[in-house]
């Protein structure tokens, strides 16, 4: 199946970019990371670049057994899942369980697009963006250290699935740049109700 090299290109841009943005003390080295990122997509330099970050995962199988693992650990996660004091998650981690096998469905996808792979993510809510979060969050009221404890749950799951340390950070630097969008139902309504 052939695949599109823009779209292949501009998620690669997109978590090369996000990869530095996240990793302290690089910020200064932005435009020849971007630089790197336009060299890498030229089509002399297609053969020469190292592989997608969803390759250096181990692709949609890998993938998966995160995602798996991961929202696992989310529900049982005390500030975030059944025993959350945000009653929107704690309901939705105890009365909703039906739908998290879709839920692993749609992350595993997510995954994939972002991190450059070859199946595409379809919001069931769309937000602002073809990967935006806010619609599907925004009743759930995410507050930011809710997101962070969740980014947290994440990094430990990576951990546990031996991901190595660029290719976690390059995740996680991926989850954080939605951060905003996942927490905009809790900033547009100030406390939970």
């Amino acid at each position: 199946m052939a695949r599109n090299t823009t779209n292949s290109i501009t998620r690669r841009r997109m978590v090369a970019g996000l990869a530095v943005a996240a990793t302290p003390g690089v910020l200064t080295g932005t435009n020849s990371a971007c630089a790197q990122a336009d060299q890498n997509t030229k089509p002399e330099n297609q053969a020469k670049s190292e592989k997608s970050l969803y390759d250096r995962l181990g692709g949609v199988f890998a993938i998966a057994a995160v995602i798996d693992h991961f929202s696992d650990a989310v529900v049982k996660n005390p500030i975030v899942g059944q025993k959350s004091k945000n009653p929107q998650l704690r309901e939705w981690h105890t009365k909703n369980l039906q739908r998290l096998p879709g839920l692993k469905f749609m992350r595993t996808l997510w995954v994939c697009n972002v991190s450059g792979g070859p199946f595409q993510f379809t919001a069931t809510r769309p937000g602002a963006t073809p990967l935006g979060l806010e619609e599907a969050h925004r009743n759930l009221k995410i507050s930011p250290a809710e997101f962070d404890e969740v980014a947290a749950e994440l990094g430990r799951t990576l951990d546990f699935a031996k991901v190595p340390k660029r290719e976690k950070a390059e995740v996680l630097a991926a989850f954080a740049a939605h951060k905003d969008e996942v927490t905009a139902g809790y900033v547009a309504g100030g406390k939970r109700g």
